[in-house]
């Protein structure tokens, strides 16, 4: 059994209108929802092996404030492929993960993260900024995680959390 987060960054800032979109910081919102997610995986006793995230500032302050909050320090990779990703690249990352790891979080934008939530779990699904789903994959290797449909376990956005890491699940 392997189990794959899916988390879309936070709420960037637009303030800047001269910075790359690769260069958006995260706003005030989105730097509370980070927390909230931290908080939820922290109350809810997420594992979490590996991240595996975009380079884009927004992301990377992101997971930063969830590992955080979470008070989890797994190994950290930053990889330019998730960047813009399709769903199709998304699974060639997916599928080099060394089989040791049995939790991974995967760190992206949309529109690459939505469609690979539903190419695992068979389901469309909106995910808005800061949302996060936990897909259980029945697969003991990452290269053939798309050989069995994944169940959606948890999907929750941060609008919807608690300060307290309490949410619906």
């Amino acid at each position: 059994m392997k189990t794959l987060l899916l988390l879309r960054h936070a709420k960037s800032s637009w303030k800047d209108e001269g910075l790359a979109d690769f260069e958006r910081p995260l706003n005030d919102r989105g730097r509370k929802a980070a927390d909230l997610v931290g908080n939820f995986i922290a109350k809810q006793d997420i594992t979490i092996d590996l991240v595996i995230s975009s380079p884009a500032v927004r992301a990377r302050q992101t997971i930063e404030l969830v590992l955080r909050a979470a008070k989890r320090s797994p190994e950290l990779r930053f990889d330019q492929r998730v960047y813009e990703a399709s769903p199709t690249r998304l699974l060639e990352i997916t599928s080099q993960i060394e089989d040791d790891r049995k939790s991974v979080l995967l760190v992206g934008h949309n529109p690459g993260m939505e469609e690979l939530l539903t190419l695992l779990v068979g389901v469309e699904m909106h995910m808005p900024t800061a949302s996060l789903a936990k897909v259980v994959l029945d697969s003991k290797k990452w290269d053939k995680i798309l050989a069995e449909k994944g169940v959606l376990e948890t999907f929750v956005r941060a609008r919807e959390l608690k300060p307290d890491g309490a949410g619906h699940e």
